[in-house]
Formats: C-alpha cells, sequence, structure tokens
C-alpha cells in the first residue's frame, strides 16, 4: 500500500496529516459511519512498527473480518489518532446520504483533540465548509496506506453497531449482511416491513413499507 502522499505532505512541511474515509453509503438500514486516522512524520520511522501487521493494510473490502479486527486494534494503538463520527438513518433520510456522509467526516474530524493540517480523502469529493486543505482521492482507499486504514476502522466501527442492532431487531439478518440489500435482507424486509433503523427515502424500504400499511413507515 502506497504511502506516498503522506510522505510528500510532511516533505512540504505539514506535520500533522489525517485520512478521512466512510463505510455504510450504500446499505438500506444502518449509519453511515466514517473515521478519520492522523499521522506524524515520525510514524514512518519507527521500529516498533515492524511488530505489528500494518503492513497489511488495504482497502477494508479486500480483508477478511477477522484481519480487520485485528488491524483495527493495531491502527488506534500505533496511529497519532482515531476520530469515529456517524450520521444515524433519520438524518440521512432528512439531508440525504451524501450530506449525511460529510456529517459523519465532520464529526470524525471534531472527535479528535488535534486538528490535522491535511486531509486525505477516498472519492470525488471534498469536504465542504472545511478551513483544513483537502485532497480527494478517486479509488484513494485502495491507493493510500492513510485512507485504507481510515476505510478499516469506519468498517469495523459500523459492523460491530451493526452486529448490535440484529440483537436489538431479530429477524432482519442485520448482523450477517450488516444492512446491504441482499437478497435475504430484502425477502426479511417485505415480510416483516421497515424497522426503525432502515431508511426510509431508499426506494426497496419505501416500497417495502407502503406494502405493509402507512403504520410501519412511523
Amino acid at each position: 500500500m502506497d504511502s506516498g502522499r503522506e510522505k510528500k505532505l510532511f516533505r512540504s512541511g505539514y506535520r500533522l496529516v489525517g485520512a478521512v474515509d466512510e463505510a455504510g453509503i450504500g446499505p438500506l438500514a444502518g449509519p453511515v459511519v466514517a473515521a478519520c486516522v492522523t499521522l506524524r512524520p515520525e510514524f514512518f520511522q519507527a521500529k516498533d512498527l515492524e511488530k505489528t501487521s500494518l503492513d497489511l493494510i488495504k482497502d477494508s473490502k479486500k480483508l477478511t473480518a477477522k484481519r480487520r479486527e485485528q488491524l483495527f486494534v493495531e491502527i488506534k494503538e500505533n496511529f497519532f489518532e482515531v476520530g469515529i463520527g456517524m450520521s444515524d438513518c433519520q438524518t440521512i433520510d432528512r439531508i440525504n446520504i451524501l450530506e449525511a456522509s460529510f456529517l459523519a467526516m465532520k464529526k470524525a474530524l471534531g472527535a479528535l483533540k488535534h486538528k490535522p493540517d491535511f486531509l486525505l480523502l477516498d472519492g470525488r469529493f471534498k469536504i465542504p465548509n472545511l478551513s483544513i486543505g483537502q485532497e480527494a482521492v478517486i479509488d484513494g482507499d485502495n491507493l493510500v496506506f492513510s485512507i485504507a486504514a481510515a476505510s478499516i476502522i469506519a468498517k469495523v466501527a459500523r459492523d460491530q453497531i451493526m452486529e448490535a442492532m440484529g440483537e436489538k431487531y431479530p429477524g432482519y439478518g442485520f448482523e450477517v449482511h450488516k444492512g446491504y440489500g441482499t437478497r435475504k435482507h430484502m425477502e426479511n424486509l417485505k415480510k416483516l416491513g421497515p424497522c426503525p433503523i432502515h431508511r426510509r427515502s431508499f426506494a426497496p424500504v419505501r416500497e417495502a413499507g407502503l406494502t405493509k400499511g402507512p403504520d410501519l413507515l412511523k
């Protein structure tokens, strides 16, 4: 995984570089979760990193759940700071998924004790109305070391939330599909109707609710 962008920023004089990614844009249920990880130049010089598995960091979608959970712990232990933010399904329905993602990212930044000098982000869009310098990198979670680390934090944090939601709202299988529109999820959604963490603004949820009666959309 390439760390060239981070090192270039450090050579340019930045002392604290952050990376942001999110998990949960596409699901029909649950929050969108964002993570921000930060690094200082000394990170790449630390000999103790040889004792970790951080060289295995890559896009969270290319890792097993077990490996993601291992790296989740090591990232939190070895990066300078880690911040996590989320927007719930009600917020998503109110302001749309893109704006809710930006809000989650700002919350992740707000969870940090030290504000980064510069941000690297996955995707096409920069976070609006932010005073920090930013670079949006298409396919960044597959190309940039720190963005990949942020993707792991966001994915594991969201999976943990959805596993808890599986216990709170049994019958939907959230602990398995994490809210994504799998065949089993769609079958359960049509059978049971939406629950409180379903995104009403998403067409499959709205259509399933209408077949079950308007009371289920409240």
